[in-house]
């Protein structure tokens, strides 16, 4: 029997098919069997749960949750604004804290610790706790999406709030709102540790001789940020702002997730919950793809891309 001989360069691409095999597998079965399972749900009304027997009703999903569904367009119109206003709070606070950690203080170690620190505890019982979800938060959600649907506020999830004596002396709305402003400003901030220790990196990667050059022509430290520091830096900005907004929209707290999750399996309506979690899907990926597109002339690459 002639034996084949492969060549070096054959070899070496089987050897790496075999070593990216188990996360290949990994890949199909817990990621694209699913989504390709949700999307053929989404076109489906579920008629027995337990053994998953299905009907076609093509768009009907999806109709309904603009059409018929009265909840949908409330809680994702919430779950973007809150997004909006989470995310330039986030960069820009993790830029600022970058900024002071890249310089020559003492105790830096220290202070990156500290603020990554919340990334390592931050799920979980911890997150929970902090977030007044207790140690069932579908019980927390489902509180928050029938004070909303009886015609209430969709009030934020958990985080700190203004001290109970305070609310005496203020008006309803103004609480409120200090109350909203309180809870978004905890997890935000909570949610810092990732992007501080990116842009530390980015910072890091700057030649010092570039900021050597802009003193010795007079600059001051306001117009090396703005002329040295950030424009360099615009590359960890898109990433930490995909980064941000992916995790801003998925967060556990979000209002459009916790109405997903509550369709699909209290309400058991997989069908409908599939079509709304690919509705979500297909926003978000849009919006990661108009912000890569508006940013892309304005990032500074260093060399050659």
């Amino acid at each position: 029997m002639k034996r084949i001989r492969l060549g070096l360069e054959t070899r070496k691409m089987w050897s790496g098919y075999l070593f990216i095999s188990p996360w290949l597998v990994g890949f199909l079965a817990f990621l694209v069997y699913p989504l390709a399972m949700s999307l053929y749900m989404s076109f489906q009304s579920i008629n027995n749960v337990s053994e998953l027997n299905m009907k076609f009703v093509g768009w009907d999903n999806y109709t309904r949750a603009f059409i018929k569904d009265t909840q949908f367009v409330p809680f994702f119109l919430h779950a973007v604004r809150t997004s909006l206003i989470e995310i330039p709070l986030i960069l820009s606070f993790s830029l600022f804290i970058a900024s002071m950690l890249n310089q020559n203080v003492k105790g830096k170690l220290f202070f990156r610790g500290a603020f990554f620190l919340p990334v390592l505890i931050g799920s979980g019982f911890v997150m929970q706790q902090l977030l007044g979800l207790q140690a069932d938060p579908m019980q927390a959600a489902m509180a928050q999406l029938q004070s909303a649907s009886g015609g209430g506020q969709i009030r934020e999830v958990g985080g700190l709030d203004i001290p109970a004596a305070l609310t005496v002396y203020l008006p309803p709305e103004l609480a409120d709102a200090l109350s909203d402003v309180l809870k978004t400003l905890t997890v935000a901030l909570w949610k810092t540790g990732i992007p501080i220790l990116l842009f530390i990196a980015g910072l890091q990667g700057i030649s010092e001789s570039l900021y050597e050059s802009a003193k010795c022509d007079g600059a001051t430290p306001w117009e090396m940020f703005w002329k040295i520091t950030f424009p360099l830096m615009t590359p960890i900005l898109l990433l930490n702002a995909i980064f941000t907004l992916v995790d801003s929209f998925t967060d556990l707290r979000n209002v459009m997730m916790i109405y997903i999750k509550y369709t699909g399996f209290s309400k058991i309506e997989l069908g409908y919950a599939s079509a709304l979690g690919w509705l979500y899907f297909l926003f978000v990926f849009l919006l990661v793809m108009l912000v890569i597109a508006l940013t892309r002339k304005r990032i500074v690459y260093i060399g050659e891309r």
